[in-house]
């Protein structure tokens, strides 16, 4: 027996959904949650990776004070909220251009980047707009040796580009090790991911598109169709999302974002960063944005 299963109320249904990762529970109200409740979700979250709670009608504060039950929040550092303005929430809206459609975990481009998210579903199209995760312990357990020992000895470099932010940038391990479960989990996505430090810009762009479309393949991934006041709660050390962009009409999602992680490799990195040598060329453009923020990182460090 599990120590998710153990921890588990004698009330609460727990359904799994996929093979990968996912789970459907029914039987507790999010609304006012007590420490066992909140225990009890911290395992299963361990062992699903990504939790659905349907037909929970919290309200706002309710939500943000959920969150917090699980560590300090912090709203979207580059993002507006159009509708709802909280400086713990965090909103996207359709109509206002907000459709995660790109394979991502939540802002990688930080130093410290999302712990946990938990969504509520407030406005859902009639058809359409569901979300996929992705389990990236799975991923990198199927991964032949070769290219796991390669992968446990690189990092990477993130970036906020697609929030038209690309000096935010941070840089990760290509394999970090859970702190809660010790599984080792890929830790690269299409969205923010920029760069294999350790490589030269033509290696780096080989490597990291096997990796990033390694990781969507199904086998790997649940996918969620979505009702009104539907909670999901997902690791972001364990899991990348997509939201499917094919639906009309209106979709609105709110999001509290437990912060408080911080990623760790298997090890040291096994090479140095890449450094173009020799005289700068029109080829170094595909280096500078790595060089200037390993310049930066040393100047902090003198």
């Amino acid at each position: 027996m599990s120590t998710a299963t153990q921890q588990t109320p004698a009330n609460w249904q727990v359904s799994r959904i996929a093979g990968a990762l996912g789970a459907e529970v029914h039987g507790i109200d999010l609304a006012q949650p007590n420490d066992a409740d909140i225990a009890a979700i911290e395992a299963l979250l361990v062992e699903h990776l990504v939790l659905f709670f349907p037909d929970q009608t919290i309200t706002v504060d309710e939500h943000v004070a959920l969150g917090r039950r699980f560590g300090p929040l912090e709203g979207h550092p580059n993002l507006k909220n159009p509708f709802t303005q909280h400086p713990e929430l965090f909103e996207l809206a359709a109509s206002q251009g907000g459709v995660a459609d790109e394979w991502h975990t939540d802002i990688t481009f930080r130093p410290d980047p999302a712990l946990m998210s938990i969504l509520k579903m407030v406005t859902c199209p009639a058809f359409g707009g569901d979300t996929m995760w992705s389990n990236l312990c799975q991923a990198f357990d199927e991964l032949s040796e070769p290219m796991q020992e390669l992968c446990e000895g690189l990092t990477a470099l993130h970036d906020a580009t697609p929030h038209n932010k690309p000096e935010q940038m941070a840089i990760h391990p290509v394999v970090r090790v859970h702190p809660v479960s010790g599984r080792k989990a890929l830790y690269v996505n299409e969205h923010f991911t920029r760069r294999i430090v350790e490589m030269n810009a033509t290696e780096s762009d080989v490597l990291l598109r096997f990796l990033t479309g390694w990781i969507q393949k199904p086998r790997f991934t649940v996918r969620y169709r979505w009702h009104e006041n539907t909670i999901a709660m997902w690791d972001n050390r364990a899991t990348q999302h997509f939201v499917l962009n094919d639906f009309e009409g209106e979709r609105v999602i709110q999001r509290v974002t437990v912060m408080g992680d911080r990623p760790q490799g298997v090890g040291v990195p096994r090479w140095q960063p890449w450094v173009r040598p020799g005289r700068l060329s029109a080829t170094s453009r595909h280096d500078r944005q790595l060089y200037l923020h390993l310049k930066a990182m040393q100047a902090q460090g003198d």
